[in-house]
């Protein structure tokens, strides 16, 4: 029998899963609080003491999120443009981007850099051949600057030599790839993922306390989303004789974010719609890191708003008249990242959170059509992609996969439940959950087995129904 152990070290738990390779079956899965506070190998090795026999696995691969995950931040010229680029190359590569600045840096900018807690600087800015000054300039700005970050030079190639050369004589760590947006409109993302992923193995596992996990396993380890987006691809896409399932969304809502993964070409699906803007990647990931259900209890809160959130506990049929109750529960979640909900109330107030939290980053993900008036009449614009079709929507997390009813939270996605009638949500998905937290196991084991984990998370994907809630008020 051929083992494969495969680790996911959360922002909240660190998941262990121990696979038969010859069956395709899970044989057993663990999980233990990320004990990142003091040292991840500490709930780790909780993890794996619960796995009678991992040392024998053929295949020890890990991915992490753990201590914010890969922190990015991406600099570019023009908001809609380079500085988008930046930022979905990235998000591609299963970092966080804690933010996007456009133009030129400002002084007041770069105090803001240097106290933001990223692992990377991803500088671009100008098409090939197209404006210089900008980047130029930035690059003064952060060779100036007493950033030690390592910075990513993946803007206009005609200004490349000058960017390296000034960064690298104010003993900046510099490393060049192409540009994020060789042409207008046209990405070219994946170069600057590779550097990104290359750095994380190197340096960033290191700095996050990751370095005796990577003696336990093969050599690599990586983010936990990259893991998650390469299990989407092979979900849709599938491998050699085995057919995937086609064009599928996944929401991952976790303890400090929800990541929403498409893969998908979001065409326009109806005639007389164009299509403007950058141009979609067909695997896209997204990531809010307002929108979790524990150390961003609260600002998901304020995003989904207090009457808001009241209006739908009475629309259940439960009675909170002031808020008491959900607010002391909220405030709570921030305090007790681990807390596990016990009464049917604590459920609903987290199946809510999780609904809206779905409901929001689905929201920033899909595109959305506008209404353009020409002297011809109205024309339809899509910006974005529109998502409107898709057959799948593939649910994971703690909150969706503990709750007894995930569909209600997986709903809340749905066009019908948006509060944005020009958004192009999925309306009539099929909603499939990942019962056993496989996806990002199945992403990091595609690596090495693809034909082995497609079976495998093909098996363990089950169909999910709404069912309804009791009330115990």
């Amino acid at each position: 029998m051929e083992l494969a152990l495969l680790i996911d070290i959360g922002s909240t738990y660190t998941k262990a899963s121990l696979f038969d390779l010859v069956n395709y079956q899970l044989i057993a899965r663990s999980q233990a609080y990320t004990t990142v506070e003091q040292d991840v190998n500490r709930g780790l090795a909780k993890a794996l003491a619960q796995l009678e026999g991992w040392e024998k696995a053929h295949y020890k691969l890990a991915c992490s999120s753990a201590a914010g995950g890969l922190k990015i931040i991406a600099i570019g010229l023009v908001p809609d443009l380079t500085a988008e680029a930046a930022k979905r190359a990235a998000l591609g590569a299963g970092s966080k981007v804690l933010k996007t600045y456009s133009y030129q840096l400002s002084t007041r900018e770069i105090a803001e850099i240097s106290q933001a807690d990223c692992d990377i600087i991803l500088l671009a800015g100008g098409t090939d051949g197209g404006d210089q000054s900008n980047i130029i300039h930035n690059a003064r700005m952060l060779a100036d600057s007493q950033l030690a970050q390592p910075i990513i030079m993946a803007g206009n190639k005609s200004a490349a030599d000058q960017v390296i050369t000034i960064l690298k004589q104010a003993d900046k760590e510099i490393y060049q790839t192409g540009n994020v947006m060789p042409e207008l409109e046209e990405l070219n993302i994946e170069p600057a993922r590779k550097v990104i992923r290359d750095l994380f193995l190197k340096k960033i596992i290191e700095a996050k306390g990751l370095s005796r996990v990577k003696e336990l396993v093969d050599g690599v380890i990586m983010p936990t989303p990259a893991a998650v987006l390469k299990a989407a691809e092979l979900v849709a896409t599938g491998y050699n004789s085995e057919k995937g399932w086609g064009e599928l969304l996944i929401v991952d809502i976790g303890g400090a974010t929800t990541d929403v993964h498409s893969v998908a070409s979001g065409k326009p699906t109806k005639g007389g719609i164009n299509w403007r803007g950058l141009t979609e990647p067909y695997l896209k990931r997204t990531v809010e890191g307002d929108l979790g259900m524990r150390y961003s209890a609260l600002t998901l809160c304020e995003a989904i708003g207090t009457d808001t959130l009241k209006e739908q506990l009475q629309g259940l049929g439960w009675e909170d008249s002031g808020g008491e109750r959900y607010q002391q529960q909220l405030k709570s979640l921030c305090r007790q990242v681990d807390f596990i909900p016990g009464s049917k109330r604590e459920k609903l107030i987290d199946a809510l959170l999780g609904r809206n939290a779905a409901r929001l980053a689905v929201a920033r993900h899909v595109g959305k059509l506008k209404t353009i008036y020409t002297p011809m009449g109205p024309t339809y614009v899509q910006e974005g992609k529109d998502l409107t079709t898709i057959k799948y929507v593939i649910g994971t997390g703690g909150v969706i996969v503990n709750n007894h009813n995930p569909a209600f939270i997986l709903e809340g996605l749905l066009y019908k439940n948006q509060h944005q009638p020009e958004l192009l949500a999925p309306v009539a998905p099929e909603l499939i959950l990942d019962r056993e937290y496989l996806l990002a196991a199945v992403g990091l084991l595609a690596g090495v087995e693809p034909a082995a984990s497609l079976k495998i998370i093909k098996k363990y994907l089950a169909k999910i129904e709404l069912e309804g809630f009791e009330n115990d008020s």
